[in-house]
């Protein structure tokens, strides 16, 4: 039964059920579905449960997958126009029942779906109609759609495509130019394709939910990704909260005619932060893995969109060529029997059959009627021709104008040119025909999922502190549930754990309730892997030779639960001094040896900064040979790290030492960035890679400077005028946003500058109506004042226009031109210049 008939079932279900078409890109019940519509059409609009009726003498199966798939066409609102509840795919809201919404086909749908000429037929199920192979679809429907389905081994995943888009591209396809498109979701929010891989199996799409920041306790989820509904990802978001993941005070649901998530957060949580870890631990961001397989001469293929795009608008183009070719045929038709009409009236013919006695007289008599112009016919006369010339009325004789006659057969003739230069002109003609349907059917099927690269959010940075980290220094136990011990620092449950004995072993595992990690603990914190500012200072005794020694190392990647012995491997070796320095600091430490040793200098002190930074596996340099009693800090040392590199990446809005997007210069520890934003805002932060920034609303970014002098014009709502101001940042502190234009809600700011001369263009119009252009040198034009302070009027006179002019300054420096020893550069080499206006 298995080798006979299975086969055939899995064919059945994956040519018959579950995989489009390439001809038209529909599966076999929407085809008999909007076959059956068109049986239906008269304009007005049907009942569903009407409509499944009729779907049913073509499709052999239920009832309910017929209604399925209609609701399911209704909602890509392309081929159908609908009425009454339809149900919502962004709510997950189901439609009423068939007998309570109506269909009709759209325009659309009628345009490009429909030529029963052009139709290859075949009998239904049950022999008693007939029904469309394939429909004639002059476009590409599927990818306009998208496809889903499993079948018997296979299965097809076909994202939906933006429709203006795919016309654009058949265009350039028709025009010889390459191609690569992208999905569009109906639900919006933010794609990264990067990964797409043509639609391949292998590719992956991220998409996320459009979150904005309304203020510092609440975040609005304006948009959401693709196959997600606002349930499933309200549902989420209050498992993660549940997990600890995240913190937050309450989730509304808003959505009406838009949707709008309300996201209330705890206090004390940044919505940056927020931000990024519901895009780690919620459906606000999804993972989408495409897998485009469709039915191409009966047998699943696995292709690209990209060559599907290519095959489609190919066959758009020979169906065009069909139907001009039919119309050729008709139109010659036509002509072919105007001239036999003409020539039967105006020659008289019809008189001539007055006298035949049979049938085969009259015929053989307009026959020879006509023999003096049958070699002007394009083809042969047939008896059938000779028929339907018997067949017109007296009537029609009577009146017959001969002027009227010539100017119809002109009419066709015109026509027929037009066709045979259009099937000439075959290429041009379909892109005539893409531009028209574009022109026709484009508006208002814009974008809507907004094409970006996201950056790789690590879990550990953004999760929430869930969880309190505790240890049993002398038992060796760590752990969140060890509450009577003693207490180290806040941490996440999904965080990793370093640990280091007296004995030398470091280790790292992963946090849970309670875990023993080896007795007599000396050291233990959250371990950020590839952390390369973290310094270990480290001596030890080492067993088998007595001799003490001092290392310096990082420890930037382990495999978990794995032991490393930081000292020679000897036993009895164990740590004299350890600490752990967050940048990169050596101290000065005071050495003593015991009493009884021969050296010298019993006590000396010995400084942590001579020590280069090695490996973990290092053995370190030797500090005494004798024996050491104690060793004991005496200075805190300062780091002994280099500078850090940073650049901005304004098109995901973080930091980073990749070299990707603007240079922002060298920073040290004490260094700090300054941000204004378009909102007349600035603020303070320190340059931890894990800083998120709207890049939307960022005016500039840049490496603060106390000594800059900032200048900016904004426009004061109240009253309706545009000001200068000048002032150096006076508060400072840290991660507080301050507003430095009026908190009006009409006013604005315009222009942010941050060099020493910037200069603008400002057009005016003065109480006689005549406008002019002047020149401002905002450094001329006021002094420096507080930052609280208005400023100076920019203009008397109406302000039409301002317009930044090339400021003569160090323009913005960029990855190329990063200065190969910053070090040895003065610090105000390390600062960009800026002005902004928007």
């Amino acid at each position: 039964m298995y080798e006979n008939w299975f086969l055939d079932y899995a064919s059945y279900v994956i040519l018959e059920r579950a995989v489009p078409a390439i001809n038209d890109g529909l599966k076999p019940v929407q085809r008999r579905i909007l076959h059956a519509m068109k049986e239906l059409d008269d304009g007005r609009f049907n009942k569903v449960a009407n409509i499944i009726g009729s779907t049913m003498q073509y499709h052999p199966h239920g009832d309910a997958s017929i209604g399925d798939a209609i609701v399911n066409i209704g909602q890509k609102d392309i081929l159908i126009d609908t009425q009454g509840n339809w149900g919502d795919i962004r709510t997950g809201d189901r439609a009423a029942a068939a007998r309570y919404i109506e269909a009709r086909l759209s325009k659309f749908a009628l345009d490009v779906v429909y030529n029963p000429q052009t139709t290859e037929w075949q009998a239904s199920y049950d022999g008693r109609k007939k029904e469309p192979v394939t429909l004639p679809v002059k476009f590409p429907l599927l990818l306009a759609q998208g496809a889903e389905g499993i079948a018997v081994g296979l299965a097809t995943k076909i994202m939906p495509h933006n429709f203006c888009e795919l016309i654009q591209a058949s265009i350039k396809i028709l025009k010889g130019k390459s191609v690569s498109i992208v999905p569009d979701f109906p639900t919006g929010g933010q794609a990264d394709f990067s990964n797409y891989n043509e639609g391949l199996r292998g590719g992956k799409i991220r998409v996320r939910a459009k979150i904005e920041t309304v203020d510092n306790k609440t975040l609005l989820i304006k948009e959401i990704p693709y196959t997600t509904t606002t349930q499933s990802l309200i549902d989420s978001i209050i498992k993660a909260n549940d997990q600890g993941k995240i913190k937050i005070k309450k989730v509304v649901d808003n959505t009406a005619k838009d949707v709008e998530i309300e996201v209330q957060l705890a206090s004390g949580q940044s919505p940056d932060v927020t931000i990024a870890a519901l895009y780690a631990f919620t459906d606000c961001e999804v993972s989408i893995s495409p897998n485009a397989c469709i039915i191409i001469e009966d047998k699943p293929r696995f292709i690209s969109v990209n060559e599907m795009l290519k095959i489609c608008t190919d066959q758009t183009v020979e169906l065009l060529k069909k139907e001009l070719e039919i119309r050729k045929g008709e139109l010659m038709e036509k002509l072919l029997f105007s001239s036999l009409e003409k020539i039967f009236i105006e020659n008289r013919i019809y008189r001539d059959i007055e006298e035949c006695e049979t049938w085969e007289d009259v015929l053989k008599t307009i026959d020879k009627g006509l023999d003096p112009f049958k070699k002007d016919f394009y083809r042969e006369i047939t008896e059938e021709d000779l028929i339907r010339l018997t067949e017109i009325k007296i009537k029609r004789i009577s009146k017959f104008d001969s002027f009227k006659a010539d100017e119809l057969m002109k009419k066709y003739g015109d026509e027929l040119d037009t066709v045979n230069y259009n099937l000439e002109n075959l290429i041009e003609f379909s892109i005539e025909y893409y531009s028209n349907l574009l022109k026709k059917y484009g508006k208002g099927r814009e974008r809507k999922t907004e094409i970006s690269t996201f950056d790789t959010i690590t879990a550990t940075k953004v999760a929430a502190n869930n969880a309190k980290l505790y240890v049993n220094r002398k038992e060796g136990f760590i752990g969140y549930g060890l509450k009577k011990d003693e207490y180290v620092s806040e941490c996440s449950d999904i965080d990793d754990i370093i640990v280091f004995r007296a004995d030398g072993i470091c280790v790292v595992t992963k946090i849970s309730d309670k875990v023993f990690v080896g007795k007599n603990i000396i050291h233990t914190e959250v371990f950020v892997k590839g952390d390369e500012r973290k310094v270990y200072n480290l001596i030890y005794k080492d067993g088998k030779t007595g001799i003490s020694r001092a290392k310096r190392f990082q420890v930037l990647a382990v495999t978990r639960d794995r032991e490393y012995d930081l000292t020679k491997g000897t036993k009895g070796s164990k740590v004299l001094y350890f600490t752990a320095n967050p940048n990169g600091e050596a101290e000065l430490v005071s050495v003593s040896l015991t009493s009884g040793s021969t050296a010298r200098n019993k006590v000396f002190d010995y400084d942590f900064a001579e020590l280069d930074i090695k490996g973990r596996g290092s053995q370190g340099n030797i500090l005494s040979k004798y024996p050491v009693r104690k060793v004991t800090l005496k200075k805190e040392g300062v780091s002994t790290l280099g500078a850090v590199d940073l650049w901005y990446d304004d098109s995901i809005g973080t930091l980073n030492k990749d070299e990707t997007g603007t240079y922002l210069g060298k920073f040290r520890s004490e260094d700090s960035i300054i941000v204004f934003y378009k909102s007349g805002e600035y603020e303070i932060t320190n340059f931890e890679l894990t800083n998120r920034y709207d890049a939307k609303n960022v005016a500039i970014l840049e490496k603060y400077d106390p000594q800059k002098i900032v200048s900016a014009i904004h426009y004061e709502g109240k009253n309706k005028t545009y000001y200068v101001k000048r002032f150096q940042i006076e508060a400072t502190t840290p991660n507080k946003k301050y507003l430095f234009i009026s908190d009006s809600p009409a006013s604005k700011l315009t222009v942010v500058a941050t060099f020493q001369q910037p200069e603008v263009e400002v057009q005016t119009k003065n109480s006689q109506k005549q406008v002019e252009w002047q020149k401002i040198k905002l450094d001329e034009f006021i002094d420096v004042k507080g930052w609280r302070a208005i400023g100076n009027k920019l203009s008397y006179d109406k302000v039409i226009k301002i317009k930044m002019t090339t400021p003569v300054a160090e323009e913005v420096k960029t990855k190329e031109e990063k200065p190969k020893d910053a070090d040895s550069q003065p610090k105000d080499k390390d600062d960009k210049d800026q002005l902004k206006l928007f």
